[in-house]
């Protein structure tokens, strides 16, 4: 066993006993994570109130060696997510975000790009001068270029030929990349994809993510990036994300 410290954010909570919390997190250093935390539910204690879905915590626990739960000893609040009042989509995306955190991330695997990203995610998602979709959108997609799990935008699955500027395209889910028109047979039921969301979904998996960040979708972009990687993600899940029936795409 050793003592560890850790930059999280809190993405699920499950009672254990009248006192006592399961707590999984999203962490910079280790990535996803489980820990038992003894008296969380007591008003005042080592957590200090810091235990609540979405906050951002500094914590400190010890990690097990034995495949059993981690233990929790202290969590000092860093901030706290507080969504856009006037807004449910503001709420529910950031509930989102801790779905597919715990839905697509393997324990102790880190990644500080996902823990940026979804910081970043839940800090547009609390401001009422950002769009909560489009914010949901980028995350989708770059969670999905983060973990590695997004097919080929560039070229068609079916030919290999470089996808053009012009034309409408099918995402082949089952082979976790884009079809041209030529490829794309009569039975074919997938959603389609106009090349304004291509060219969208491209810029938003850039490197440079501040370049990414100044693109603005449209409404018909939005909804077809979304459901572009709805698709991916509830293909890897065999699920559609629990969270995801509360958001309005609309």
């Amino acid at each position: 066993m050793s003592l560890e410290k850790a930059d999280v954010i809190v993405i699920r909570l499950a009672e254990f006993s009248e006192s006592s919390r399961v707590v999984t997190v999203f962490s910079r250093e280790y990535g996803k994570f489980s820990a038992l935390a003894k008296g969380a539910k007591r008003l005042k204690g080592p957590f200090d109130a810091a235990i609540d879905l979405l906050s951002k915590c500094r914590v400190v626990f010890i990690r097990k060696s034995s495949g059993s739960l981690d233990l929790l000893t202290e969590a000092r609040l860093t901030s706290r997510f507080q969504p856009v009042k006037s807004s449910l989509n503001s709420l529910y995306g950031g509930y989102y975000v801790a779905d597919l955190l715990c839905g697509l991330t393997e324990d102790y695997d880190p990644s500080p790009e996902i823990f940026d990203l979804a910081t970043e995610t839940l800090s547009q998602l609390s401001s009422g001068d950002a769009d909560s979709m489009s914010a949901v959108v980028r995350f989708e997609v770059r969670l999905l270029r983060l973990s590695g799990l997004l097919g080929s935008l560039s070229e068609c699955t079916g030919c290999g030929k470089t996808m053009s500027e012009l034309g409408t395209y099918a995402h082949w889910v089952g082979q976790g990349g884009l079809l041209c028109s030529e490829c794309r047979h009569p039975e074919y039921s997938g959603k389609s994809l106009s090349a304004g969301s291509v060219a969208v979904l491209r810029r938003l998996v850039l490197h440079d993510m501040s370049l990414a960040d100044r693109i603005r979708l449209t409404k018909q972009q939005t909804i077809e990036c979304h459901q572009f990687a709805v698709a991916i993600i509830s293909s890897i899940l065999g699920r559609r994300p629990t969270t995801l029936r509360y958001l309005d795409f609309k």
